[in-house]
């Protein structure tokens, strides 16, 4: 029976781009788990550094957006946006974990 109420949710090939990120991430003991939610307005991916937590990051897909600032957005614990667009990839690079090298004189 229907309800006549649409969700959003991810499309196969984001939802492997996320789910390959989130394992990069995991096995560099960034991440723990995750959780997904299908809500009418947005999909979101939320990703916990320990399941009892909040959520460290939110990677939300709004299809209304996509004409504006982009349908895909990247929110950090405290609700500050950290990077808006039209890619995923590129979205995502904003939680790319910086390599750091050591300089020697």
């Amino acid at each position: 029976m229907s309800t006549g109420r649409r969700t959003i949710f991810f499309e196969r090939a984001e939802l492997d781009r996320l789910l390959r990120f989130y394992g990069r991430m995991v096995a560099a003991g960034e991440w723990r788990d995750y959780a997904m939610d299908a809500l009418p307005d947005r999909a979101v991916f939320s990703v916990y550094r320990r399941s009892s937590e909040a959520p460290l990051y939110q990677i939300e897909k709004r299809p209304e957006n996509a004409r504006k600032q982009g349908a895909w957005s990247v929110i950090a614990m405290g609700g500050q946006i950290l990077k808006r667009g039209h890619d995923l990839a590129r979205v995502l690079d904003v939680l790319e974990p910086r390599r750091m090298r050591v300089v020697g004189d």
